[in-house]
């Protein structure tokens, strides 16, 4: 029988006392380890439970962004987000019985391209009359409210990358070599090669698009310095987070972030933050070269997540370095998840999460250390064992956005129009 548990959480299970008081408290004690002061030395294998938590925090907040992008072309808000920055975390399931979510989004980023990318990055309406024809929204920047920050134990910036939508599509589709990057790390890039197709995708501008008149970098980096700047007498931290396009993203502007100063205040140079990257399903971002600069940034960690089947990691194969420490695990192992499985669910976000809650190490089996609920598997995919009786890709708006007017008559309500978005639509 399938365990019924809180979905977008945590099961704070009486059963397992111990368990469940380890994971109710709060993980502000032990931030600065967990976010890889140490490099997360002997805490990755066997797995800290707590960790455990902190990173499965991230990947929700990563999760997200494919849970409110608006992909159904026949809306005239395809590419954008379906929920506005109000109430974003609550529409996503991030509220109810989640600790650790008290944050507040404070931007949402657009992103364009200047070189051709497939269909699963840029979703564009059908209609004439819709929205954008040049750009995508693509993550958000979110900063821990004050209950957030008494949880958190300082107070946490994040930035969300949103990946592809069809996430295997863009392998065959982005077959780019690598480009300097002077553009991004100046001087200290001279010589540095990064993705072409990860490069644009941040950095491309279009006069065109009422969203990217400034690229993804500038809307992301303006951010970091106001929020920056804003909390500048507290403890702060930038915390970034993606899954797969969304984690190059998350890997290419963290080095950004830490090489030309926006984790410092102007007038503070001395007074840096952390960064740290939790990068899930993560393709390789840059050459060697990359890997050096990356390495040098004191202020920068990162932690790759990967799932042993998965291919997306290995791509591509030649010419590129691995940046930060890994995190792997293996799926397979698990004995919720239909088997063979397939390469789909292999790289899907929900079946990571769900790995991080059970792994044990590659050397030894799966077990729930932590009781997330397996109904998420089966969000987007239909990828949980038939016996557990969860409808595949179950997550969908309401008669598909369609609600019915007080004419009666029907209408296609599938976005919520952010007032404070200095753009007009």
């Amino acid at each position: 029988m399938m365990m019924m548990m809180t979905m977008g959480c945590f099961n704070w299970s009486r059963k397992k006392k111990k368990k469940a008081s380890m994971a109710s408290r709060p993980l502000g004690k032990r931030w600065r380890d967990l976010s890889g002061r140490n490099h997360w030395k002997d805490a990755l294998e066997p797995l800290d439970l707590e960790l455990r938590q902190y990173i499965i925090h991230y990947g929700e907040m990563a999760q997200a962004t494919y849970d409110t992008f608006n992909a159904n072309t026949k809306s005239k808000y395809a590419g954008s987000s379906i929920y506005s920055r109000q109430d974003f975390f609550s529409k996503v399931g991030l509220e109810k019985g989640h600790p650790y979510c008290k944050y507040q989004v404070t931007k949402f980023l657009y992103s364009t391209s200047q070189i051709s990318v497939p269909d699963s990055f840029l979703v564009f309406p059908v209609s004439r009359e819709g929205w954008t024809k040049e750009s995508n929204w693509i993550g958000y920047v979110a900063v821990a409210t004050d209950q957030g920050k008494q949880v958190l134990g300082r107070r946490d910036i994040v930035v969300a990358w949103r990946g592809t939508i069809q996430t295997l599509e863009w392998i065959n589709d982005f077959d780019f070599g690598t480009i300097n990057a002077k553009k991004i790390f100046g001087d200290n890039g001279d010589g540095v090669g990064v993705h072409q197709g990860w490069y644009s995708i941040y950095t491309s501008e279009d006069e065109r698009s009422p969203f990217n008149k400034a690229s993804a970098r500038d809307q992301v980096l303006r951010e970091i310095r106001r929020l920056v700047e804003k909390y500048k007498d507290e403890e702060i931290s930038i915390t970034i987070c993606g899954h797969s396009l969304g984690a190059a993203l998350s890997t290419l502007s963290a080095a950004d972030i830490v090489a030309n100063g926006y984790n410092r205040p102007k007038n503070l140079p001395d007074k840096s933050c952390p960064v740290t990257v939790f990068a899930f399903a993560s393709p390789r971002v840059g050459d060697s070269d990359f890997k050096r600069l990356f390495s040098g940034l004191d202020d920068l960690r990162a932690l790759r997540i990967r799932n042993l089947p998965d291919v997306v990691p290995i791509y591509p194969p030649i010419g590129y370095s691995e940046v930060g420490e890994e995190l792997v695990m293996d799926t397979r192992k698990s004995p919720y998840l239909k088997s063979p499985g397939n390469p789909t669910l292999f790289h899907t976000m929900e079946v990571y999460l769900h790995g991080i809650a059970g792994t044990r190490g590659t050397k030894s089996d799966f077990k729930l250390e932590i009781e997330r609920d397996i109904a998420l598997v089966n969000k987007p995919i239909d990828g949980l064992k038939d016996e557990f009786m969860v409808p595949g890709s179950w997550r969908a708006l309401k008669n598909k956005g369609m609600a019915q007017q007080n004419d009666g008559s029907w209408k296609l309500m599938d976005h919520e129009t952010d007032d404070n978005e200095d753009v007009e639509i």
